[in-house]
């Protein structure tokens, strides 16, 4: 009953305890428009989109070295290389004028660029002045590996990264492929170490001679390899055979050699042959990857020999 004096008010019928009961708890401060923590994540989101975009322009576009002693070293070494970018109003030292001079000899092209665009095209490395543009490695099929050793009338022997991250131990096993007859060296996409400029300048040329396949799925590969009459030995601590007692090094063979740290992954450990191991002093934990397959290597090419 109202109060003398008072208007009475109608009901709403319910409706305003439907309203209110319909929104629900309340959003977060970042899923809210107009809120500063909206904006902050949407930041953030935008920030992670354009770290893996460059991410992956890194690994499957054009490579970039950057410094003086870089650039050199790289250009000395005969790396294939599309462009030269020097800074405006350089100092020009011995080094750069070296720089100049060798790629001048190549015939690559040289561009002026100013420090905010040498700054991006480096992603934000050291680079004194000057960039060498890599393009992207032409990456071949392991049948162009099997394929090779029949033109040589030879028996195949590659080699199989398993998880190999480190640029430089790739490189590394292709110079050692190249040094021991070998006819390509296969890795695979993801998680893996490409033919970057590191690569290159530790295979100290060989990049350009030894073709490296690229794969998506290593354990299709190394099927693929077994139905073309390919042995596939894995190298690995406690393995079935010692190296210099390897039976089937006169054979087609695969050697797979295993991650820095990890070793042959189970899957591709099951699929091959054989295991097999180098005997190393008690002393010594292991062998780095890139040594290891240089052994293997040569072990395999000096029975070839015999």
């Amino acid at each position: 009953m109202s109060k003398p004096g008072s208007r009475a008010r109608k009901g709403t019928g319910g409706h305003g305890r439907r309203a209110l009961a319909g929104k629900g708890p309340t959003p977060k401060a970042e899923d809210r428009v107009y809120h500063k923590a909206y904006k902050a994540k949407q930041e953030r989101l935008k920030r992670a989109a354009q770290q893996q975009a460059r991410k992956k322009k890194k690994e499957h576009g054009s490579d970039m070295v950057a410094g003086r002693n870089s650039v050199l070293e790289a250009l000395r070494e005969g790396i294939p290389a599309t462009t030269l970018y020097v800074a405006r109003r350089i100092d020009a030292d011995e080094r750069v004028r070296d720089i100049i001079e060798a790629a001048s000899d190549r015939g690559i092209p040289m561009l002026e660029a100013g420090k905010p665009d040498l700054d991006r095209i480096t992603d934000g490395a050291i680079h004194q002045g000057v960039a060498l543009q890599i393009p992207p490695y032409e990456y071949s099929h392991p049948d162009d590996l099997l394929a090779l050793a029949r033109d040589r009338a030879e028996h195949p022997l590659v080699v199989a990264l398993d998880g190999i991250t480190d640029p430089r131990n790739l490189g590394a096993i292709v110079r050692s492929t190249a040094a021991f007859g070998g006819h390509g060296v296969i890795i695979t996409e993801r998680r893996a170490a490409a033919m970057t400029a590191a690569a290159w300048k530790t295979s100290a040329g060989a990049a350009s001679r030894i073709p490296v396949a690229q794969v998506v799925n290593l354990s299709r590969a190394i099927d693929d390899l077994k139905k073309n009459g390919v042995f596939v030995l894995g190298l690995d601590m406690g393995g079935d055979v010692q190296l210099p007692k390897l039976d089937l090094a006169r054979e087609p063979v695969c050697l797979v050699v295993g991650s820095e740290g990890k070793g042959l992954s189970r899957l591709v450990r099951e699929k091959c042959d054989q295991i097999v191991s180098i005997p190393i002093s008690a002393s010594t934990e292991s062998l780095n990857a890139g040594v290891a397959a240089g052994v293997a290597l040569y072990e395999v090419a000096r029975t070839r020999m015999l």
